[in-house]
This record gives structure tokens, C-alpha cells and sequence, in this order.
């Protein structure tokens, strides 16, 4: 009996320890169990409507205004340049010589013939002046008479045609001396001293282009231009008043402002697009024909626009998209449509409302469908809508 109860009273002991072991322990564990952590916190701007100019950047080269290439119009051998490459030249301006011994020579034939057409024409005068008296007095007859007539009508016509060849020698002999048709910037010289050129096939001795003021030509697709006119871009459908920037080829900003003055009625079938062109001042001549440029066109303002810090907006290939928090502080992902970047800022066309909160910092912890603890952004100056400087916006 003693043994037995020994053993029972034993084995009940030690399941009683056990018990309060394995109670200790959950008492412990629950004890070291970590708290539910607080929802992450971001900063959020509300979303408002503002000012923003509608300005598009398209891509253009310049080209000078006036462009005159100097020909030879008569043959000889050139005999000097007279003026400097690469410089300024006035209209009228003597460029080259061209040998005139042997148009000179031409001229004083043509000047020869016609003095003795005069004089031929000085002797039938003198015969009908003469023949008249002895018509009357039927001295002569009166054929003879009409042929002294014919031989004067016929040697006054042979003095207007050797006054012609003197006036054709005259002005063959000037085009010896080549000179500028416009003002402007002359070339390089294409031909040197001692050349031979020729008015049959038109030798080029030089070009001259006027520089100052100078015009950017560029395109822009026929659906910027629609979408611009439907959102009320102010001054497109008349060229008077719509400013244009250049921006060069290493990104600084030409200081003067240009005007657009032409814009095409017609679409180019083959690119879809419509010509445009500025004209910009140029008294420095900084700027050059040929010069690759991007032209930042200024086509009004768009009065209730939204615009939003570059961080807040992921771009990718698929598309442009931001995080915004609704009235239950849930992320909620929102697929936008952009337009271009204007200085630090995205210009959102759609997708967005007025007063929506979008995240704009600690977009790295935040997932859709997740609360958050919202922390409301400092607002930021807005920039001035005609001062904008676009880049280009992303491919979508």
C-alpha cells in the first residue's frame, strides 16, 4: 500500500510541475511578444488649381533670314578677292575681280560701231533734208526721194542697235566687279585667284547670309497643336504675341525673346506635323544657320492646372503614376497623365482632383491598400506661369 501510494503520489507531483512550468513559460513568451507597429508616416501635398503656362519645347535648327549665293555672270579669270572671309559686307560691296581687258575691248567695239551708225544716220538726214527742196520744185522725183527716207528710218534703227551693244558691253563690263546683292555675313570664297569662271554654268564665288535677325524653323505633331487649341492656348490661331525662347545646345537660355510669325495651314502627310517659325533677334550673332536648337513655345495660360513635386510622380515605360491617401488615410495607387516638366514640378493634365492629398515623401514604405499617418507638406511657391521652363515630357 505504502509503495503503491508512493508511486501515485510521486507521478502527480510531477505532473503538477510540469503543469506549472509550461505556464511559466506562456506567461513568458507572451510577456516578450513585440507591440503591432504604428503606421508608417508620410508627407502629403493637396492637390490645387493654378495658373500654368502651355508651353511645348520642339526641337528646331536655325537658318538665316536672307541668302544670297554670288554667281559669275561673265566668263574671265578671277583677279583678286576684296574682301575678308567670314565678315560683314554691305550691299553693294565690290568681293571679287574678274580680268576686264577683254570686255573693255568688246565695249570699245560696241562704241565704235555705234559712232559710225551715227554718222551714217548724220549723212540720210542731211539727203532727205536736201531731196525735200528739190521735191517741191520737181527737180527730183519722188521714189527717189521715199528710198532717202528708208536710208535714214533705216540708218537711225542701226544707231539704237549699236546703242544697245554699247549698253550690253557696258553692263558685262561692270559684272567684272562682283558685288554683294544683300547685306550680311559673306562665306568662304569658293574660288581663288587666277580661277576661271564662267556665266554659262553659274560658277558659285561665295555665299552671303543676313543673320541678324535670324529664323528657327521647327514642327510640332498635329495633336500637341489640337490639344493645345482645346485647352484654350491663347494666341495660336493668330501669330501676333506668342513669345518663344531658344534653349542652345548646351542647355543655356538665349536672353531674347523671339516671336513666332509663320505657322502652316497644312499638315505634312508623310510626318504628320505642322511647320512653325520663329524670327529672334541676333546683334551679338550668336546665333548661327544651321545650329541645332530647342524652342520653348509660350501658347497662353491654362487657368485651373495641378501640378506636382517631381518626387511624387513614378514614371516607367507603362505609364505615369502617384500614391494618394484617401478620407480613411488607405493608399490608394493612381494612374496619371502628364505633361511636360516644368523647372522641379510634373504639369498633371489628368487624373487627379481638386483637394486630393498625394504623397510626396516616404513613398518607400507605403503600400496600396495600407493606412498611414499623414503629415501635411509645407506649401511651396508657386513659380510665375509665363516663366516656365518645360523639358521634355516622357514617353508614353
Amino acid at each position: 500500500m505504502n509503495a503503491c501510494w508512493n508511486e501515485s503520489g510521486v507521478t502527480r507531483v510531477a505532473r503538477l510541475g510540469c503543469v506549472a512550468t509550461l505556464a511559466i513559460l506562456a506567461g513568458a513568451c507572451k510577456a516578450d511578444a513585440p507591440a503591432t507597429p504604428p503606421p508608417p508616416e508620410v508627407r502629403v501635398v493637396s492637390v490645387t488649381a493654378q495658373p500654368i503656362a502651355n508651353v511645348i519645347e520642339v526641337p528646331g535648327r536655325l537658318q538665316a533670314v536672307r541668302t544670297a549665293e554670288v554667281r559669275a555672270r561673265v566668263d574671265g579669270i578671277v583677279q583678286r578677292r576684296l574682301y575678308t572671309e567670314g565678315t560683314d559686307v554691305s550691299e553693294g560691296q565690290p568681293l571679287f575681280a574678274i580680268d576686264p581687258r577683254e570686255l573693255r575691248a568688246r565695249l570699245n567695239s560696241a562704241e565704235a560701231t555705234l559712232a559710225r551708225a551715227e554718222a551714217t544716220a548724220a549723212n540720210a538726214k542731211q539727203d532727205v533734208t536736201r531731196y525735200q527742196g528739190l521735191v517741191a520744185q520737181q527737180a527730183l522725183s519722188q521714189q527717189e526721194y521715199d528710198a532717202a527716207v528708208a536710208r535714214q528710218r533705216t540708218a537711225d534703227a542701226d544707231v539704237a542697235l549699236a546703242r544697245a551693244q554699247v549698253d550690253a558691253a557696258r553692263l558685262s563690263l561692270s559684272y567684272t566687279t562682283v558685288t554683294a546683292p544683300i547685306a550680311g555675313r559673306a562665306g568662304r570664297a569658293e574660288v581663288t585667284e587666277g580661277a576661271l569662271v564662267s556665266a554659262a554654268t553659274a560658277t558659285l564665288m561665295t555665299k552671303i547670309e543676313q543673320i541678324d535677325p535670324i529664323y528657327a524653323n521647327f514642327s510640332q505633331s498635329s495633336a500637341e497643336m489640337l490639344a493645345l487649341r482645346q485647352r484654350g492656348a491663347a494666341g495660336m490661331q493668330s501669330l501676333s504675341g506668342v513669345p518663344v525662347r531658344l534653349v542652345l545646345e548646351d542647355g543655356s537660355v538665349y536672353p531674347l525673346v523671339g516671336r513666332l510669325n509663320f505657322l502652316d495651314l497644312s499638315v505634312d502627310q508623310a510626318t504628320g506635323t505642322t511647320a512653325l517659325r520663329a524670327e529672334f533677334r541676333n546683334p551679338s550673332r550668336a546665333l548661327l544657320p544651321g545650329q541645332f536648337v530647342r524652342a520653348r513655345i509660350e501658347a497662353g495660360v491654362q487657368a485651373s492646372g495641378v501640378r506636382l513635386p517631381q518626387r511624387a510622380v513614378t514614371v516607367t515605360q507603362q505609364g505615369a503614376s502617384v500614391m494618394v491617401v484617401n478620407a480613411k488615410n488607405i493608399v490608394e495607387a493612381r494612374t496619371v497623365k502628364v505633361g511636360p516638366l516644368t523647372g522641379d514640378a510634373w504639369v498633371i493634365e489628368s487624373g487627379l482632383e481638386v483637394g486630393e492629398r498625394v504623397i510626396v515623401d516616404g513613398l518607400q514604405q507605403v503600400q496600396p491598400g495600407k493606412a498611414v499617418t499623414v503629415v501635411t507638406a509645407p506649401p511651396k511657391a508657386t513659380p510665375n506661369a509665363a516663366a516656365d521652363a518645360p523639358a521634355t515630357a516622357p514617353e508614353r
